[in-house]
């Protein structure tokens, strides 16, 4: 249980930090105002521009996308098959 733990804590700190990074250098127009990180991003000036515009929600959705798997969707299918074999055992 503690692997998959450290597992999502990892997906979750390592895609978050990279979201922020890039939504600071991408989408925040100015620290004065309330747009923060969501703003709209500008035009893409070239193809690292246009990577790393891509990456913002490629990135957001890997870091809640990855801790719910490890910490609900993975605990949850193994106690569900638990379940599934201790019934067939009783039976």
């Amino acid at each position: 249980m503690a692997d998959e733990f450290i597992k999502g804590l990892g997906i979750f700190t390592g895609a978050g930090l990279a979201w922020m990074v890039l939504a600071s250098w991408y989408q925040t127009e100015s620290f004065e105002s309330t747009r923060q990180l969501i703003a709209a991003p500008p035009e893409a000036a070239n193809l690292f521009d246009a990577v790393a515009i891509g990456m913002i929600d490629v990135l957001l959705w890997f870091a809640l996308l990855g801790a719910l798997t490890f910490w609900i969707l993975i605990p949850a299918g193994r106690e569900a098959r638990k379940a599934i074999e201790n019934r067939r055992s009783n039976n």
